[in-house]
């Protein structure tokens, strides 16, 4: 028990008085935030007897309040001090032995007693599912929120009509116990009917029906409903998509085959069984966007970027994007496909980048083709790519190449949230291959793959572990596209180093290995979130050989924002191999 005073003198007319209420903290705010007596302060037309009024009711009113925390024997007195220049109201509350569950029942009316799906609506599993389960303190809010999420329990599939008939607390102050009951009926299962599109004037409906994996028939399934409405949110299509069954237009379809003589008949019992269309609402985007943008990056340095989209080009949708960076400059244009039935989605597109760094310069450009199919925690992909490269270092004549890898991508996401993830990991690994001898000068075999951990450590602590490997085979490395070829160092790799600083050194340029080996510690302190602090420790290299795959290393600290767009880091590493400090910034992660 601890008292606050509650309160200031009132307005310049009126009674002034304070409130002095002595409760548990709980308590007390409910008090505090309810109480007429506090509220009255700084009337300017309350005087001495209207204040003794209200000092006398405090104690019923606040018996009420106490009620509904689940107090019901508590001893509440109260009195009004007129000794000093300002009274004062003392409020003072024992609450007492709070009322616990004793029992409750669940009736479930209407629901299968067996056959398919009848264990979801168990007695004995809703009750262990029940939220205010036997034992727990009886609080009114409590009560009522364990009522509305059993409901929400029984309408997320089949029974989306589910409602509580009865609902009865029965409260025993002599014992304190509350014993609860609580009638639920089914209503009609609802089973899906067609599919029904309202709101699509630009694209095919194509796009709508090869998404969705509900088919008429099936039994009403909430979750399945929210799956279907996010996969077409993530097409790009639409601004906004609803996903539901169609409740209005069946009723008033059923109204309407009525006779007059059969709507002025009381309504018989519900159907055991009825059928809803399913209704997709969607707002489309702007066919056609545009957008320019300029920034900065610590890695390839000043940017600035062109990108035009068109969702509508003979049924495909497109995205182009032209960058220019200091030393990376890029063109690209991919066609995407209507995503297919099974969830395949299949692009085609082309593009040239090129690229100086660390006295090496390549231009490379590719023609693909591409299939992807997952979900943003399973991604896989195949494609098929042809690509020309020209290679030039230092003052020597360019090199020219060519080759047609077969490429596997694979990433897993297990993360408690996939923008600012504080727990879980993330996992990528690529297979590529150019094993016939057309158009491909030489023959490899190519496998990356990165990790990326995050572990709590206590309550404001989060470890960051990453780690990236990579391997080429092949006869001999000259004939492969340096694309292929492995380096290190830069903001999502060894920090405290440029941009793929670290690799073979081959006259007085840096250029790729066929090895890459890095790996990274972080310690991440949120000390006023979203706000932070880490420090780091990174290491790695590339080499041709695995022998001489040694660890250049590079720590240092940095902060962290965790923005609505994903995690901002602004670090600062010193890089122990080139004895000097770097400033690095980077938005999120990259798989």
């Amino acid at each position: 028990m601890f008292s606050l005073l509650v309160g200031a003198a009132a307005l310049a007319q009126g009674v002034k008085y304070t409130v002095d209420i002595e409760a548990p903290r709980a308590m007390r705010e409910l008090l505090d935030e309810n109480l007429d007596l506090v509220r009255w302060r700084g009337n300017a037309r309350l005087d001495i007897d209207q204040l003794q009024r209200l000092v006398k009711a405090a104690p019923e009113q606040a018996r009420t309040l106490i009620a509904t925390e689940g107090y019901y024997n508590p001893k509440i007195s109260a009195g009004l001090d007129t000794s000093g220049a300002t009274p004062v109201a003392r409020i003072i509350v024992d609450p007492g032995v709070p009322v616990t569950v004793g029992d409750v029942e669940i009736v479930l009316d209407g629901f299968p007693v067996s056959g398919e799906d009848a264990g979801s609506y168990d007695k004995s599993e809703l009750r262990e599912s029940w939220d205010l389960p036997v034992g727990e303190r009886f609080r009114q809010a409590d009560w009522e929120a364990a009522k509305r999420n059993l409901v929400r329990r029984a309408i997320a599939r089949r029974y989306p009509r589910a409602q509580i008939t009865e609902s009865t607390a029965i409260v025993d102050p002599e014992v304190n116990r509350a014993l609860l009951r609580v009638v639920l009926d089914s209503g009609p299962e609802v089973r899906i009917g067609q599919l029904r599109i309202e709101g699509l004037q630009r694209y095919s409906p194509s796009i709508i029906n090869n998404l969705n994996p509900i088919e008429p028939g099936d039994v009403y399934d909430e979750a399945a409903m929210q799956a279907f409405q996010a996969r077409l949110q993530d097409t790009g299509y639409f601004s906004s998509v609803q996903v539901s069954t169609d409740n209005t237009r069946a009723l008033n379809e059923d109204i309407e085959s009525m006779t007059e003589e059969q709507k002025a008949t009381p309504t018989p019992p519900p159907e055991p069984l009825v059928t809803m269309p399913l209704l997709v609402r969607v707002t489309e985007n702007k066919q056609k966007n545009l957008s320019v943008g300029v920034g900065v990056s610590s890695n390839t340095g000043a940017r600035a970027q062109v990108a035009y989209d068109d969702l509508s080009i003979y049924g495909l949708r497109m995205k182009s994007n032209i960058l220019a960076e200091t030393k990376r400059q890029s063109a690209r244009a991919d066609f995407f496909f209507p995503t297919k039935p099974k969830g395949y989605n299949d692009s085609f597109g082309a593009a040239f980048e090129r690229n100086d760094i660390e006295g090496e310069v390549r231009a490379v450009s590719t023609v693909a083709a591409r299939r992807a199919w997952g979900d943003p925690l399973h991604e896989r992909s195949i494609s098929l790519e042809y690509l020309y490269e020209q290679r030039k270092v230092g003052d020597a004549e360019a090199v020219r190449s060519q080759s047609l890898p077969f490429t596997y991508n694979f990433t897993k996401r297990e993360l408690d949230d996939l923008l600012l993830p504080t727990k879980g990991y993330a996992l990528n690994a690529q297979l590529a291959a150019a094993v016939l001898p057309l158009l491909t000068d030489e023959r490899f075999i190519r496998l990356s793959t990165r990790y990326i951990n995050y572990r709590p450590i206590g309550a404001s602590g989060t470890l960051v572990l990453r780690a990236e490997a990579g391997a080429l085979g092949s006869r001999s490395k000259v004939g492969v596209p340096a694309t292929f070829l492995f380096r290190a160092g830069g903001d999502q790799s060894v920090r405290g180093y440029g941009y793929q600083e670290l690799g073979v050194r081959e006259g007085d340029a840096i250029v790729g290995g066929r090895y890459l080996l890095t790996g990274s510690v972080e310690y991440q302190y949120w000390f006023k979130p979203p706000w932070g602090i880490a420090v780091f420790y990174d290491a790695g290299n590339a080499a041709d050989r695995i022998k001489d795959l040694k660890p250049e290393s590079g720590f240092g600290v940095g902060a962290r924002w965790r923005s609505p767009v994903g995690p901002i880091n602004v670090d600062i590493a010193y890089g122990q191999a080139v004895k000097k400090a770097r400033l690095h910034f980077s938005l999120g992660f990259t798989f």
